[in-house]
């Protein structure tokens, strides 16, 4: 017997119910969060609508607990896009298009790719906030191993000091295993992917999300266990601890700093 498209299985996920048992459209989704709009592909059916606005609601949600933040983050503030069944790449389960700053799931293969996806976009977001100096286009990984000046703000410092630890070793600020895994991936596979400095910053977001204890599939999934875990291109043991440790306190923060604005701004 032949199984049931991708979007139609189950995902597992075993936070809090959100929606009440209610259903929601990506409408709900765009006014709740405050995207800028939302883009269904012609291909994709009323039902197979209604599944993936579910999901998606229920994944940001998620999203917004483990991060400690307002809706309005996820949004990246009002700037960042929808698309659902439209506007992917050839090959490509999942994108984030940063011409257009639109984040792109694909209708049966998409799921479990939200987070990475998130974290290219606050990547994309971030960069001319913490470098002024870069090009609209790039992100603030990247250019964090350009050494472009920082401008200063406690936030950006601490996303600063991420960036270090993602990259380099503690003992001879050298490149750390972690990259120098995904550069062996690279190499074995004859490209240039995993090792790129986004794709190291969205993986060990996404290991960070996956290790909590608020569990949503649709939200992230194949960190520990996929064929691509296997090759080592996630931060493992202590060192990926780590990581999501300081990420979250980052995000925290920045949650504390858009809620405070938030509440003056209602008071104003």
């Amino acid at each position: 017997m032949s199984q049931p498209p991708r979007l139609q299985r189950p995902y597992f996920r075993n936070g809090p119910e959100h929606r009440g048992g209610a259903d929601v459209s990506f409408q709900d989704i765009v006014k709740l969060f405050g995207f800028r709009a939302v883009t269904i592909g012609k291909w994709v059916e009323t039902e197979e609508q209604q599944l993936a606005a579910n999901l998606f609601f229920d994944a940001l949600c998620d999203l917004s607990l483990i991060l400690q933040v307002p809706d309005q983050v996820l949004s990246l503030n009002g700037t960042l896009s929808l698309a659902f069944g439209s506007g992917g790449q050839k090959h490509s389960s999942a994108h984030y298009d940063s011409a257009t700053r639109t984040l792109a799931l694909a209708k049966n293969a998409g799921g479990g790719a939200l987070a990475h996806e998130w974290f290219h976009a606050f990547d994309h977001y971030i960069c001319q906030k913490m470098f002024p100096n870069s090009d609209t286009a790039a992100f603030a990984s990247a250019m964090w191993l350009e050494d472009l000046p920082l401008k200063a703000h406690p936030l950006n410092q601490k996303l600063d000091l991420w960036f270090g630890q993602l990259f380099l070793s503690d003992e001879s600020h050298s490149p750390n295993a972690y990259l120098m895994r995904s550069v062996a991936a690279d190499k074995a596979l004859g490209g240039y992917y995993y090792a790129r400095p986004q794709e190291l910053a969205a993986r060990a977001f996404e290991a960070c999300i996956q290790d909590q204890a608020l569990k949503n599939a649709f939200l992230v999934q194949g960190t520990k266990q996929s064929p691509e875990a296997r090759l080592g291109i996630y931060p493992e043991g202590e060192f990926r601890t780590s990581l999501a440790k300081e990420i979250l306190d980052y995000f925290r923060r920045l949650g504390e700093a858009v809620a405070f604005r938030l509440d003056a701004s209602s008071k104003a």
